[in-house]
């Protein structure tokens, strides 16, 4: 597996599972509610839905049972603009995650029920990888898919082996959710391995340390102008340096930096490690957010529009990414319903708020 350009063009391909996420309304908690807001998400639909509104061509893969639900899933998928002709059938159920949204110093809460379907029972040989990447460029998966169960790590393993062998892009968000290590073994034991085929790897500190062992920084910024945010550089450069020995060919070491003041007060960071040299953004204040859930998933997707739309620009791609992520924190839903327009009218420091006329 050694190392090769970033693929700039051809589809991106994004494999994991889509649920139904249902939403106490009103920041209410669970126990207030006997109404809940339906909508569907996860983290590798999120990040396919971000490329298909930046205008890349985009295939979202999984697998869902065949019931109406599913194919009202389906049709929300491809009006966002998704290629769906990769997602399979069977199973008997589709996963479900109820959001209980925080609000000040409340935390929000995340109730999953996944297990036993659709996805969770994904096996190696149900998908037909060499179908799907035959006009790809860059495939994109996250810890998640291999968290619900040893089928799923296997499934993974079997599209990492294919896409290598094809010479695809591999991207990797470690997306590391204590919930849904349920099936013996630790995270850090399954995702070591699988990390290995990753040329770009994105993830949060505590994530970081889990899958990789890596210890964290840290980011405790108070406000946009705290510069105790430089001061660390050179620990994340080391940092960054420890993630390449540990995953040779990785090129690109993304990390999204995110300190809670509340559940509605973010502020928010990031570098890139490549190269050999480290690359950092300057801080958003987010102090009145709306929805942080898949605020990730959207940086992931600006990245991989920014690696490829600006190859040889990493300063802009790193911008762009956080760009988009902050723009999350301001749209419900899993979904980052944004604009390139919008994403880069943020980079230039467009932060008005003003009505568009």
């Amino acid at each position: 597996m050694n190392k090769k350009q970033i693929a700039t063009h051809k589809k991106v391909v994004t494999f994991g599972e889509i649920m139904l996420r249902l939403t106490a309304p009103d920041f209410l908690r669970f126990s207030q509610t006997n109404q809940m807001i339906a909508t569907y998400g996860g983290s590798e639909a999120n990040v396919a839905v971000s490329l298909a509104n930046f205008g890349i061509p985009t295939e979202f893969v999984t697998r869902l049972p065949d019931n109406a639900v599913a194919r009202a899933c389906i049709a929300s998928l491809r009006a966002n603009g998704l290629g769906t002709e990769g997602i399979v059938w069977g199973g008997k159920r589709m996963g479900l995650y109820f959001l209980e949204s925080g609000a000040a110093f409340r935390n929000s809460n995340v109730v999953y029920d996944r297990e036993g379907s659709s996805f969770a029972t994904l096996r190696p040989g149900m998908i037909d990888w060499e179908k799907i990447f035959s006009d790809a460029g860059w495939f994109h998966w996250s810890g998640i898919a291999a968290a619900l169960s040893q089928e799923g790590a296997d499934a993974c393993r079997e599209a990492l082996e294919i896409a290598d062998r094809m010479g695809l892009t591999i991207s990797c968000d470690l997306n590391f959710r204590k919930k849904l290590w349920n099936y013996g073994r630790s995270a850090a034991e399954v995702m070591q391995p699988l990390v290995q085929y990753s040329d770009v790897i994105f993830g949060a500190e505590p994530e970081y340390k889990e899958m990789l062992g890596i210890q964290p920084v840290g980011f405790k910024a108070i406000n946009a102008a705290d510069t105790s945010f430089e001061a660390n550089l050179p620990a994340f450069e080391d940092f960054g340096r420890q993630v390449v020995e540990l995953v040779p060919r990785c090129q690109k070491a993304f990390l999204e930096l995110r300190n809670s003041i509340t559940s509605n007060h973010n502020l928010l960071a990031a570098v890139l490690y490549s190269d050999g040299t480290l690359k950092h953004t300057g801080i958003y204040d987010i102090e009145c957010e709306v929805d942080r859930v898949g605020a990730g998933d959207a940086f992931v997707g600006g990245m991989i529009y920014g690696l490829i739309t600006y190859p040889d620009d990493d300063q802009k791609a790193l911008e762009y990414a956080l760009a988009a992520s902050a723009l999350k924190n301001t749209v419900y839903g899993d979904f980052n319903h944004v604009t390139v327009e919008e994403v880069e009218s943020l980079m230039q420091g467009n932060t008005s708020g003003r009505v568009s006329r």
